[in-house]
């Protein structure tokens, strides 16, 4: 599993490295893996403005992982779209196990 590159585990959770293109047609959380970047691609409906795409991706990062949206933390890149977001009580396996299953390659 190539992805395995975008994913860090931690003491309360997993660190999931991500690119993030906001203003897509459609919602895709994950759409692909970009391994010169070593991050998750993530498509969003959402715009970059005022938070909105920030937003939809915590909701959509909580939702695949079955965690409350509150066990999703941007730890950096807020304004960016590489973006490093920290999922809390999720360990390296449930990760893989999620992620493999939506990430193609």
């Amino acid at each position: 599993m190539p992805f395995t590159d975008a994913l860090r585990e931690v003491s309360d959770g997993i660190i999931v490295d991500i690119e993030v293109t906001p203003g897509s047609k459609q919602v895709c959380v994950p759409s692909g893996y970009n391994p010169w970047r070593k991050r998750i691609e993530v498509k969003l409906s959402e715009s970059a403005q005022k938070g909105k795409a920030n937003g939809q991706l915590i909701e959509q990062m909580a939702s695949i992982f079955k965690v409350p949206s509150s066990s999703v933390i941007i730890i950096s890149g807020f304004k960016n779209n590489q973006k490093s977001i920290l999922i809390k009580k999720v360990d390296m396996n449930l990760a893989l196990s999620v992620l493999g299953k939506k990430i193609k390659g």
